[in-house]
C-alpha cells in the first residue's frame, strides 16, 4: 500500500471561494486541493481530493479508503452534525487513522454546529484554521505512519 491519503468535502465544499468568505475564506477548493497535493509531495504522501454534495458517495470513499488509504481526512461539511451514516463508516474502517477537518471554528459558530457526528470517531479533529487546517492534518497523519 503507497502512502495515500484520502481527502473527502462534503455538500456546499465546491462553492468555496463564493459562499460566505468572511467565514470560509477566498480560496477555492480547488487551490486548496492544489496545497494539499503540494504538501503531500514535500512529505511523502499521495493525496487523493475528492467532493460530493451527496451522502452515500462519501460513504463509498470512505469504504473505499478503508482499503485503499493510510489515512482519511474528512471536511464532512453539514453533514458533520446530521449523518449516522458517515460515522458508521468512519467506524467500519477502523483502524484507519482519521483526520476531521473544519475551515471555521465550529464551535463558534451556530449552536447546531457544536455537536459532530465524526469526532466521536475520529482519530483527531482540526478547526477553525481555514485551508490551512487541511496541511496540518497531512502533517498529523504522516506522523502515525
Amino acid at each position: 500500500m503507497t502512502n495515500t491519503v484520502f481527502i473527502l468535502n462534503g455538500p456546499n465544499l465546491n462553492m468555496l471561494g463564493k459562499r460566505e468568505p468572511g467565514i470560509y475564506g477566498g480560496k477555492t477548493l480547488d487551490q486548496i486541493g492544489d496545497d494539499c497535493r503540494d504538501a503531500g509531495k514535500e512529505i511523502g504522501i499521495d493525496v487523493d481530493f475528492r467532493q460530493s454534495n451527496h451522502e452515500g458517495v462519501l460513504v463509498d470513499w470512505i469504504q473505499e479508503a478503508g482499503a485503499a488509504a493510510k489515512g482519511l481526512i474528512i471536511n464532512p461539511g453539514a453533514y458533520s452534525h446530521t449523518s449516522i451514516a458517515i460515522h458508521d463508516a468512519i467506524r467500519s474502517v477502523s483502524p484507519l487513522p482519521v483526520a476531521e477537518v473544519h475551515l471555521s471554528n465550529i464551535h463558534a459558530r451556530e449552536e447546531f454546529r457544536h455537536h459532530s457526528w465524526v469526532t466521536a470517531v475520529a482519530t483527531g479533529m482540526i478547526c477553525g484554521f481555514g485551508p490551512y487546517g487541511y496541511t496540518m492534518a497531512l502533517h498529523a497523519l504522516a506522523a502515525r505512519f
